[in-house]
């Protein structure tokens, strides 16, 4: 009986801090050791139990694995009853201050290497990209009427090559990154005048207002986020109804070398997820191009209109 089994696998202190966790957090195992303060080889072995009992799942990129709790199976109730029964202890309150440490501290890293990147994006980008030129590509998903004249946002600008190219094409732009020094990389390049704006902050927390922008583009950005749902859920919150978003990033690959050469989180995605997230955002996808491009990554570029309020 499915309930017997996961009523027992929820009989075990760790394996509710671990569903508490979980439901907030998709963590690989060494994220959850630094959470729990458990070792690796007792942390499997109670992810085993709730996998086994369809109350946690598991997602692998490459040689890295993600958990996360799941409602699937019959089981959404019986989650729910367990979070509530969490929310209000100490230790859960504590597991979670501890996984947003975690979480952070890996933006801190993903910041400090662009950071050390800075000066030399250009060649990166060359090395990943080839000799397929991305911006034209995404100026082109954007070439309407309402965005020349309205407010364009690049998430994750880094040193603000294709805010140059933006900047002449819309009425105004503003370019958001963690990146104290891509920023800096950026202003040095752009012109400056109010139709020009450059803001530090993380995409899944972005510093701008509901509906601020009239287009959003998110290029070669997403598989290094700690949570990229948030930042397309961000991204949904943002574009104004009725307005477009261009979202460019890698197929899902095998390539591991992208996690250390290039400060990768994920590698790559599947379409699917890209579009159930972007449906959730409030997005209906409207195109979506595939590009072979170096290293042996195929990079798609996505488009998608927010809809519009139902009145």
């Amino acid at each position: 009986m499915k309930l017997l089994t996961q009523t027992k696998a929820l009989a075990d202190e760790t394996r509710l801090r671990l569903i508490g966790v979980l439901a907030v957090h998709e963590l690989n195992v060494g994220e959850i050791v630094q959470v729990l303060d458990m070792g690796q080889s007792r942390i499997s072995r109670h992810l085993k139990i709730l996998m086994d009992a369809g109350l946690v799942v598991c997602q692998r990129h490459g040689l890295w694995a993600f958990y996360s709790s799941s409602s699937a199976n019959g089981s959404p109730a019986l989650l729910a009853a367990v979070l509530e029964g969490l929310k209000d202890l100490p230790v859960h309150r504590q597991d979670l201050e501890r996984a947003a440490q975690v979480l952070n501290d890996r933006r801190l890293s993903t910041t400090r290497f662009f950071d050390s990147v800075a000066s030399d994006w250009n060649r990166l980008s060359r090395e990943m990209l080839g000799d397929f030129v991305l911006g034209p590509v995404i100026m082109k998903s954007l070439a309407t009427s309402e965005t020349q004249k309205g407010t364009i946002v690049d998430l994750g600008c880094g040193p603000g090559l294709l805010l140059g190219h933006l900047a002449g094409a819309a009425g105004r732009v503003i370019g958001v990154d963690n990146s104290p020094r891509m920023l800096d990389a950026a202003a040095k390049l752009l012109p400056e005048g109010p139709e020009v704006s450059l803001r530090i902050g993380d995409l899944e927390h972005l510093p701008l207002r509901d509906g601020e922008a009239d287009a959003a583009i998110m290029s070669l950005v997403l598989h290094h986020l700690p949570a990229p749902q948030q930042g397309i859920a961000e991204m949904g919150r943002v574009v104004r109804p009725g307005g477009r978003a261009v979202l460019a990033d890698f197929l899902l690959h095998d390539n591991e070398a992208l996690r250390t050469s290039y400060g990768d989180r994920w590698l790559g995605f599947s379409p699917g997820d890209l579009r159930i997230w972007l449906e959730r955002a409030g997005f209906q996808e409207l195109a979506c191009e595939r590009h072979p491009v170096n290293l042996g990554l195929t990079l798609m570029v996505i488009t998608a209109r927010r809809e519009e309020f139902s009145v």
